[in-house]
């Protein structure tokens, strides 16, 4: 682990073809006339998966990353049982990103945006003395404070101030750790927004979201647990969403592992989930339009207040652009479900029991999506399915700690002044 090296790889616009060098933090190419993903295309066309003690870097052939970060742990992938009988699925695979050490699963902050951070972070270069800006509507942030106080790497959190209960740790962060919150009422769209205004400093940039190929190549190592871990690629694909770039990053991995050829050679049909009623994806997508659906932003604040899936609330999700969920599913003859908060707590329960831990809100729609798609038929009961549960564990996790919790160093209006907003921020840092 000693001699680790940056990753080999170059970077592809979706939308042209074109291939071009990472000059550092790119998140288009500058060539390219629409809007558009750029991906990774690694050197090694063949992973070698590394062994355990590499945590989430096991993956690191297809991670864009200068460096390993301390702390890390990959997804897991296990064959169900309880789940399994219970819906009659032969070949039922949970690959889990949370907490539950009996089977291996050690993400302390329980969501698997633990993925994502360990793959951004490890992407900048260790002499770019800016400030990373991180928008979320939860466990985003709290999966990149962990990374950055423990790797101190400065980082700037705007979280809904709805939201900031899910910014717990085990023990008080590394001050280089700040958050700001739009007031209550906000939601995830309005955190965006005021992060934008923090990104007007030099100081500041953006950590990218979708756009970022370490954030999506690090979601896939839930695919390259699965793939590995089974011998070949599942058939079925499943995971609540709530921008849809776990899904993209799946059917990407989907392609890469095509490509290495020993795991098979199909599509994983994409049968991804929204908690009802915020649901614009799958409205869209129900009537066959690339483009989102007008979605008055007061009944969306009202909508993502509803749900009991608060990561699920995004407004401007990567869904049209060249690359985006909509190819994606296109590309998979994949589908959206809907599934309410009723539907995911009865879920919810059913996994505990049948499986052994708890799971979190988005995890629980994703399940209850499932419970759907076998009971309508969508499922061939024979084939490989994957759920991926992208949280859990956190009542074992929590167990006997006593809890810190993450306080906004400034909370704004819904509409903010953007030079106070710029002033407050660059005295955060000082």
């Amino acid at each position: 682990m000693e001699n680790f090296k940056p990753t080999d790889y170059t970077l592809e616009c979706v939308a042209t073809g074109r291939q071009f060098e990472d000059e550092g933090w790119m998140l288009d190419d500058p060539c390219c006339k629409q809007p558009s993903m750029i991906r990774a295309r690694y050197a090694a066309r063949q992973i070698d998966v590394r062994p355990d003690s590499y945590g989430f870097y096991k993956f690191c052939d297809w991670l864009p990353v200068r460096r390993m970060l301390q702390g890390s742990s990959a997804p897991v992938t296990y064959k169900s049982k309880g789940l399994a009988d219970y819906l009659g699925l032969k070949n039922l695979y949970i690959t889990f990103n949370g907490y539950y050490p009996e089977i291996g699963a050690r993400m302390t902050t329980c969501s698997f945006k633990e993925t994502e951070a360990y793959s951004v972070c490890a992407r900048i270069r260790e002499d770019d003395d800016r400030i990373l800006v991180v928008a979320s509507a939860g466990n985003t942030a709290r999966a990149f404070a962990k990374v950055c106080s423990e790797n101190n790497i400065r980082l700037l959190l705007s979280v809904p101030e709805e939201n900031i209960n899910a910014l717990w740790f085990d023990g008080p962060l590394n001050p280089c750790v700040k958050l700001i919150a739009p007031e209550h009422g906000g939601d995830y769209f309005d955190a965006i927004s005021l992060s934008n205004l923090a990104l007007r400093s030099p100081k500041f940039y953006a950590e990218g979201g979708a756009k970022n190929i370490a954030r999506r190549d690090g979601m896939a190592t839930t695919v390259l647990s699965a793939a590995t871990t089974i011998g070949e690629i599942p058939d079925y694909y499943f995971q609540a969403i709530g921008s849809g770039t776990g899904a993209i990053a799946a059917w990407e991995a989907n392609m890469r592992l095509n490509e290495d050829g020993r795991f098979g050679h199909k599509m994983m049909k994409l049968i991804v989930s929204q908690n009802a009623p915020f649901v614009p994806m799958f409205d869209a997508w129900r009537v066959d339009s690339r483009d989102l659906l007008p979605y008055d932003a007061a009944k969306a604040r009202r909508d993502a207040e509803i749900i009991d899936a608060k990561v699920l609330s995004n407004r401007k999700p990567p869904y049209s652009l060249a690359g985006g969920l909509y190819d994606a599913l296109k590309a998979t003859d994949g589908t959206i479900l809907v599934a309410t908060n009723a539907q995911a707590r009865k879920a919810r329960a059913l996994f505990e029991e049948l499986e052994g831990i708890d799971i979190y809100s988005a995890a629980g729609i994703a399940t209850a999506s499932l419970i759907k798609a076998v009971a309508d038929g969508m499922v061939d009961r024979e084939k490989i399915v994957m759920l991926n549960i992208t949280g859990g564990g956190e009542r074992r996790c929590q167990k006997d700690k006593d809890l810190w919790y993450l306080k906004p160093s400034c909370v704004f209006p819904l509409s903010p002044d953007p030079e106070e907003v710029a002033a407050k921020v660059e005295a955060l840092f000082e």
